[in-house]
């Protein structure tokens, strides 16, 4: 009845993005007035005691200053409150998405009687009107969760990052940036001290099957060298007794739909997306779409820790699933495994409708976006299918004492794997019937013998980093793709092949960090503070109390540091600055090391990077084609003939040009292809 009155007076809806306006006062009608803030309006300031912004004396106190270019946006605002008779609050819904609706009331002075706070989790007619039927206040519990969470952020981060500045040259430390480092220069170390340990391997290769070397008189062997080896490939025939043929049937469990953290890292291990290029790309999708016939969101709201799917969209998908596949494919529906720092506020991230399916989407999305879509949509329905069946099948040959084991499998009902095949990294070893062999003996092909040495565990990936921080509970999925953007960004970590290599300052920083803050930056400590700030969104603990606690331990180590801290001193290089004669020293900045003046800031003396010449350039003839880095940091290949000749690639030429169209050939992907047409070798 509420609403209904309502809809007589003048409504003022205010979102986040400018992207969604259109289309949410599409759904609402003339009778609401749909404008954006475009973000956040505030920030904590950068005044007071170490520039904080926080007034740790008197309660923690936050000063809040408005972000700069927002002045204009909340002049607008306010224009819009005061020409309104009621206000709806529709920013994101989540914690950050209640602080900003937070934020806007009190910069705009919104009285309490005359404001509602409404959220939806996908941004579809249905949804939005739903969101509008049932409105509530502003959560003080969530709002103070994600303000403890940005004080204690932004107390860690402006200390340890002045400290680290002043003392390493290391650019900035946070509550969980410093903690994913860690665990890349841990797992670095661990590679370091590894000890490689020889052993072989011996497998019986037969006409449609191969089988390895498993056990001696019942005992598992370990072959440690090649005497061992050709010992026992000497005791062996090529006549082999079939043990045992053992033929089981057995489910195939399905998936889970996805969460922030799953979407990042399959995004990452089939497309090679990273998480901040994912995250971006299913804002859009999220957001709006325009399909032609509407605009609206493909997906449900993007960040999330919930695996969880509402029953409207159950029904949807298993009524699609048995009009398209059949009764034989409806699967049930899934229970999450519970995990600590959950949040289960809105569902797992799927498509709005099962019914607008990639095909369908096609022509309206780029390629990434199909790409992003196809996966979330096809995820979200096997989620909902039948687990596959498979007869799984193990086979033991029996030679002289030796017994050898083959194993495989064959798909008896595909179930789940009928849409989800295609993302799934699995080869199925084939078995062939054995029931039709006609003797218990069959006859190998050959015998070989090969070498293998042990290998340590692998560098992080941003998949599996992604992975080890939400199972180490680090941090909130959200975040990781910022996270890891800035140890990039910061030259703490080089990527190679799309491993993380930790730098020499990022070592440096992980280590004095963990000589003088090892209670606090680290895994348990990190993940512990998760459970806290999870406990004052769910008014199980005062704020007041976590913020006082920590930082009770955390100042005085800051001010130990400071005097302790053995600075390090910038490497001189042997040269002289050629403006002012001071030594010139190694510097470490945004993209790595540099050559710079030591009489810096009185001399800003920078020396020009020497060019490596890759080749010559094809079209000037002029100039040679050298590596280059754009605004943005990202590396390309351009003609130092620049700006006469323009040319330029993101992929490293190899100076040849291509047999099909005559354009440069280029290094991508670890093989080479032409830069313009579709040639590859």
């Amino acid at each position: 009845m509420r609403v209904k009155a309502r809809e007589l007076m003048t409504n003022l809806v205010i979102v986040e993005s400018p992207s969604k306006t259109k289309t949410i006062g599409k759904y609402l009608g003339s009778k609401y007035k749909v404008v954006s803030s475009k973000g956040h309006i505030r920030d904590l300031a950068t005044t007071g005691k170490f520039g904080l912004g926080i007034d740790v004396d008197n309660d923690f106190k936050p000063n809040y200053t408005t972000i700069k270019g927002k002045n204009s946006v909340i002049k607008e605002l306010k224009k819009d409150v005061k020409d309104s008779d009621f206000v709806y609050l529709a920013t994101d819904p989540d914690r950050e998405g209640e602080a900003i609706s937070w934020h806007i009331k009190d910069a705009l002075g919104i009285d309490d009687n005359k404001y509602d706070r409404v959220v939806f989790n996908e941004i579809t007619e249905n949804a939005v009107l739903n969101a509008f039927k049932s409105p509530r206040k502003i959560d003080d519990n969530l709002v103070k969760s994600q303000e403890t969470r940005r004080m204690l952020d932004r107390i860690i981060g402006f200390r340890l990052s002045k400290l680290m500045q002043s003392k390493t040259g290391g650019k900035s430390a946070g509550r969980v940036q410093s903690v994913a480092l860690k665990l890349i220069v841990d797992r670095e170390r661990e590679i370091e001290k590894f000890v490689p340990e020889e052993y072989w391997s011996i497998t019986a290769d037969f006409k449609d099957f191969k089988a390895d070397l498993e056990k001696y008189n019942g005992k598992k062997i370990e072959i440690k060298s090649d005497v061992e080896a050709s010992k026992i490939l000497s005791e062996l025939s090529k006549s082999f007794n079939i043990d045992s043929v053992d033929k089981k049937t057995k489910e195939k469990k399905g998936v889970m739909p996805f969460t922030t953290s799953t979407l990042q890292q399959a995004c990452a291990n089939k497309f090679n997306f990273g998480a901040s290029k994912t995250m971006k790309i299913a804002q859009r999708l999220y957001e709006s779409v325009d399909i032609g016939t509407e605009t609206v969101g493909l997906i449900t709201y993007m960040r999330t820790d919930s695996t969880r799917l509402s029953s409207g969209f159950i029904g949807d998908v298993h009524s699609y699933i048995k009009k398209t596949y059949g009764d034989e494919y409806i699967g049930k529906v899934k229970q999450q495994k519970h995990k600590e720092n959950v949040q289960d506020a809105h569902e797992a991230i799927r498509p709005t409708s099962i019914y607008r399916t990639p095909e369908a989407m096609k022509e309206f999305l780029t390629n990434d976006e199909l790409k992003v879509y196809s996966i979330i949509y096809y995820r979200a329905l096997a989620s909902l299918m039948a687990n596959a069946k498979v007869l799984a099948t193990v086979i033991t040959l029996e030679n002289n004492g030796y017994l050898f084991k083959a194993t495989g499998q064959v798909i008896t009902f595909d179930g789940f794997m009928k849409v989800y095949d295609r993302y799934m990294d699995s080869e199925e070893v084939i078995l062939p019937d054995f029931s039709n062999y006609n003797s218990k003996v069959i006859v190998a092909e050959d015998i070989t013998k090969e070498q293998h040495f042990t290998k340590p565990l692998p560098r992080f990936t941003e998949s599996s980093l992604i992975k080890e921080l939400e199972a180490l509970g680090i941090g909130r999925p959200s975040t990781y793709a910022k996270i890891l953007e800035t140890i990039k960004e910061r030259n703490y970590v080089k990527v190679n092949d799309k491993k993380f290599y930790p730098t020499e300052i990022g070592i440096t920083t992980t280590d004095k960090l963990q000589e003088f803050f090892s209670n606090i930056i680290n895994v348990k400590y990190t993940a512990n503070m998760e459970n806290e700030l999870d406990e004052i969104a769910n008014n199980q603990m005062d704020y007041l109390k976590v913020l006082k606690e920590f930082y009770k331990e955390f100042e005085p180590l800051v001010k130990k540091a400071f005097d302790e801290m053995e600075k390090k001193e910038a490497e001189e290089t042997g040269e002289e600055c050629p403006e002012c004669g001071s030594p010139l020293v190694i510097r470490n900045g945004k993209y790595g090391p540099f050559v710079a003046c030591s009489n810096y800031p009185e001399c800003k003396y920078i020396k020009p990077k020497e060019e490596s010449e890759i080749c010559a350039c094809p079209k000037c003839g002029e100039g040679k084609i050298v590596e280059k880095r754009s605004k943005r940091g990202k590396i390309f290949y351009g003609c130092n003939n620049y700006p006469k000749c323009k040319t330029a690639y993101w992929d490293k030429p190899i100076g040849e040009a291509c047999p099909k169209c005559g354009e440069m050939l280029v290094e991508k992907n670890r093989k080479i292809k032409c830069s313009s047409c579709d040639y590859e070798r």
